[in-house]
């Protein structure tokens, strides 16, 4: 068990602590890991070296961590406590379940005791941070929530007839009711903001969510020093997803593979993958957040698509990509599927991995930063961090088998022990592999193939 946790980062839902003297630190993050996605802690590693020094005195400080969790943290949260051996050395492993909060500091309060976690860091929940996980708390979902400065004319409702007749479906105004595109707030009938998002007009579309367009770039090169092309797309979301397919077909090559007797056309980027990123984006951007754009960057070697808005509350990335979906937009997520825009709930990024190994190509890198989520798309064969062969041949090895020694790696490139050292170092470095010891001269270590989830 401690091996597969040591093989991971410390990220969204892992932190290493080498001792409990910072109690207060810890309890924070038991806070903090509660209200985003759950999390584990393990104390008696060192963060960065992830060398493995042990816990001293592990029962009293068993106890004081208890009683720290049991005393500061209102609602009570009761973490998995378990103490746990390694090669002699003691550690305690804390693992904490998300909860719909929020969870904070008995001694500070709502406003100034309530913790997220951002990456590897806690932070303080701002008022729309602990707004949100409220509106989670009474099952609530921010697309679904009326427009006062709307009104019903403000809906498209002959958009709606056509992009469902291209369905086979009807659209009425029962239709947009159902789907809550439409709503009751006050005895009035409103648009929701998913309403508006989905088949709002221009003029109030751009004035009430004035930053959800599609910003999109072509650069030259691989960083963002020169544009080429760029393209803002103002349009209802079920029209934007052809719009960024067609900016990405402009900036993009297409080959022929020829078969016997026929000859069929290959694009640079798995279609099937390309739209799902991009209606991903669509559905799960978080459009309460204000001054952000969904952002489609184009490079000679990859393509980035970035949303506002971190995964929702609940969700971890290994969750994420083990098939679990939750929707952060109801109202825009229904109709997508009304649309056939998305299929089944939570298969969209595991499908996405699936056709590009199927495609002989990088699988896709998904990655939070802060509170923005990014799908970097690969055409090449190889990918930015692991260029050499010998990294590649390392890694294939750890795909197929749990850990090497170094002796085993020495054996499988055929170098020197002098050599091997190097390497492993390089790619410990770059976080390819992980290495498991309790310390540099440590002739029991191994390495195993890093997780960053």
């Amino acid at each position: 068990m401690i091996e597969n946790i040591i093989a991971k980062n410390e990220g969204k839902t892992v932190e290493f602590k080498e001792n409990a003297h910072s109690i207060a630190k810890i309890v924070q993050t038991v806070i903090a890991f509660a209200n985003t996605a759950g999390g584990t802690i393990v104390i008696g590693v060192k963060d960065k070296s992830k060398k493995i020094i042990g816990v001293k005195n592990i029962l009293t400080e068993e106890e004081r961590l208890a009683n720290a969790i049991s005393d500061s943290i209102e609602p009570l949260i009761t973490p998995t406590i378990q103490l746990s051996s390694w090669r002699q050395k003691d550690l305690i492993i804390i693992q904490v379940s998300y909860s719909v909060g929020p969870y904070f500091l008995k001694s500070k309060g709502i406003k100034n005791g309530t913790y997220v976690r951002f990456g590897s860091t806690n932070r303080l929940a701002d008022q729309s941070t602990i707004d949100t996980i409220l509106h989670a708390k009474e099952h609530l979902f921010y697309d679904e929530t009326p427009c006062p400065q709307a009104n019903t004319n403000d809906i498209d409702l002959n958009l709606g007839k056509e992009l469902f007749s291209k369905s086979g479906k009807k659209f009425t105004l029962q239709t947009a009711k159902t789907l809550e595109i439409l709503t009751i707030h006050q005895n009035h009938e409103l648009p929701t903001a998913g309403g508006i998002l989905l088949l709002g007009r221009a003029e109030k579309r751009n004035k009430i969510f004035p930053n959800a367009m599609i910003r999109c770039a072509k650069f030259q090169g691989k960083t963002k020093t020169k544009f080429m092309d760029q393209l803002d797309i103002h349009k209802p979301l079920p029209l934007a997803v052809d719009a960024i397919l067609g900016f990405i077909r402009k900036h993009t090559t297409t080959g022929f593979e020829i078969k016997s007797m026929r000859r069929k056309e290959v694009s640079q980027y798995p279609p099937v993958v390309l739209r799902e990123a991009i209606t991903n984006a669509l559905v799960h951007t978080d459009y309460s957040i204000k001054g952000s754009n969904i952002q489609i960057a184009i490079f000679d070697n990859r393509i980035e698509i970035t949303n506002p808005g971190s995964l929702p509350f609940g969700l971890s990335m290994e969750t994420a990509l083990s098939g679990f979906s939750q929707l952060r937009n109801k109202v825009i997520g229904r109709v997508f599927r009304e649309l056939n825009l998305i299929e089944s709930w939570g298969t969209g990024l595991g499908r996405m991995i699936e056709v590009c190994r199927d495609s002989n190509i990088p699988e896709p890198n998904f990655e939070e930063l802060d509170n923005f989520f990014r799908v970097t798309l690969f055409h090449s064969l190889t990918s930015e961090s692991i260029k050499e062969e010998w990294e590649k041949l390392l890694i294939i090895h750890l795909q197929k088998n749990p850990q090497i020694t170094a002796k085993q790696a020495q054996e499988l490139w055929k170098v020197t022990p002098r050599t091997t050292s190097t390497r492993l170092k390089k790619m410990c470095e770059k976080r390819a592999i992980a290495e498991i010891s309790t310390g540099p001269y440590d002739p029991h270590k191994t390495f195993v193939l890093a997780r960053s989830l």
